[in-house]
């Protein structure tokens, strides 16, 4: 039986054998043929643009001094030479799989070795580059992991914009917000190379002609090197540039009514959509800072200008009023009150372009200041007895919140004692505020023999302008 299931398997695979032999010899053999143009040296030929073509990448292959910058494993070639000037853009696409690899080339040269990379495009990205009339490029295509399927690939010639050249600028009379494609922007002959400008390679153009007279700054966004630069001139020949501003930086100018501003709008090989906003200057911000605060008519007090300008043209003047019928110029003026009050400081400041910022304090002089005008003890004590201590602190100007700290006598200084809070209203004819402390005399001081007594008066919350008479000491105490 087993012999008998072995000789039928044997017949079976000896079947199927003879049809897979007759298969193989009527199949083609160019179904497994590498693409026409896998090598180099066999790029197809792409008369003009746009193009588009497909091609299996089953069996590409690589060149075993091929450049292979992206990472392809799978590549075919292509080659054109434009005959005009244009921006290109190449891209690719998968039927099987997603892993699409463009890179661009121009050839300095015959051979792989001549070849200078471009850039490329994967995963479906593009490619976009200039090229230019004569110059012979290469374009390689292929997958990165080696998929196969059918790979397309696709170029054109992407369009100028409508405002590509100087005499297309697009004109506008005030503020005004545009965006462009400036994929297929060029340079024209002749175009000048702003001072921030000089590696441009796609620009647009723009005229301004305000109503108006004043300060206008310009910018750029769709990019880190999208850049500015503003003319005057009437032709390419003739132009003056202003001054121009880098990486998407404001450049600010102050713009006479009537006169026709030319703007020039770019990248330095940026692709894509770029907005350019011409926009009136907004003012600069005015702002300043004192000290000491507050101050009191024994200060001079120091105003420090702390504006700015975000539009980096720069402040140019500063007028300051007091609010007492003084006033002052310049950044960083000082100033002393006569009487203590409320007062309104303004500062106004001047930009280079005229642009005008003010702002307001109110400046509060007040005046603080208390004095121990007495310190009274009693001329003997003895040990055990409590004495009373009594500081007399006076205050002429405002209600204070005084603290009175007590120190006693000792070998080499002062010791703390007791301390002391109250109110100390305003009194007139020499009358003063009592502070009374007790104090039990020691065995310490009798050792000693007197004891004397120092008194500090401090404001809560506030700065005693004239600190040299809050302090006191008292005669000394003789201890029995």
């Amino acid at each position: 039986m087993a012999a008998s299931i072995r000789r039928r398997l044997l017949l079976r695979f000896s079947v199927a054998a003879t049809i897979a032999l007759t298969l193989m010899s009527v199949v083609p053999s160019t179904a497994f043929a590498q693409p026409a143009n896998d090598n180099f040296a066999d790029a197809a030929p792409i008369a003009s643009l746009p193009f588009g073509t497909s091609v299996d990448l089953s069996d590409a292959t690589t060149e075993p001094d091929e450049p292979l910058l992206c990472g392809a494993t799978q590549t075919v070639w292509y080659a054109f030479t434009p005959t005009s000037d244009a921006v290109v853009r190449a891209d690719a696409t998968g039927s099987s799989f997603s892993d699409t690899n463009l890179s661009i080339y121009r050839a300095d040269g015959p051979g792989l070795g001549s070849l200078t990379w471009l850039g490329c495009g994967s995963f479906g990205s593009p490619v976009v580059f200039a090229a230019q009339a004569g110059t012979t490029y290469y374009v390689q295509g292929g997958s990165f992991f080696g998929e196969g399927g059918t790979l397309g690939v696709h170029l054109e010639v992407v369009p100028p914009p409508p405002n590509d050249d100087f005499a297309n600028a697009l004109p506008y009379t005030g503020p005004f917000s545009d965006t462009q494609d400036i994929t297929g922007a060029t340079n024209q002959a002749g175009e000048p190379p702003s001072s921030c400008l000089g590696g441009l390679t796609n620009t647009v153009w723009y005229s301004f002609t305000p109503t108006t007279s004043g300060s206008i700054s310009a910018d750029t966004e769709g990019g880190f090197s999208a850049d500015v630069a503003v003319y005057t001139g009437s032709s390419l020949e003739t132009l003056t540039e202003l001054g121009c501003s880098l990486y998407g930086g404001v450049f600010t100018f102050h713009a006479v009514a009537g006169t026709t501003y030319h703007l020039q709008a770019g990248g330095h090989t940026v692709y894509g959509l770029l907005q350019l906003n011409v926009f009136e200057t907004p003012p600069p911000t005015a702002a300043f800072a004192f000290g000491p605060n507050p101050p009191s008519i024994f200060d001079t007090v120091e105003f420090v200008d702390l504006s700015s300008d975000p539009f980096n043209v720069g402040i140019r003047a500063w007028a300051w009023d007091f609010g007492d019928g003084a006033t002052a110029e310049g950044c960083c003026p000082t100033h002393r009150y006569a009487a203590d009050g409320d007062y309104t400081v303004e500062l106004t400041v001047t930009t280079h372009d005229g642009r005008t910022a003010s702002l307001s304090q109110v400046v509060q002089v007040r005046t603080h200041d208390v004095a121990i005008v007495k310190l009274a003890v009693p001329k003997n004590a003895r040990v055990g007895e409590t004495i009373e201590v009594n500081a007399r602190v006076r205050s002429t100007r405002y209600p204070e919140t005084v603290q009175v700290d007590l120190f006693k006598s000792v070998p080499g200084g002062f010791e703390p004692v007791d301390s002391l809070t109250q109110l100390v209203p305003v009194q007139r004819r020499n009358r003063s505020t009592s502070f009374a402390f007790e104090y039990t005399v020691t065995q310490a001081d009798k050792s000693i023999g007197k004891v004397s007594f120092k008194a500090e008066a401090t404001i809560i919350d506030q700065r005693d302008v004239l600190p040299g008479d809050n302090e006191m000491i008292s005669p000394p105490v003789r201890v029995n």
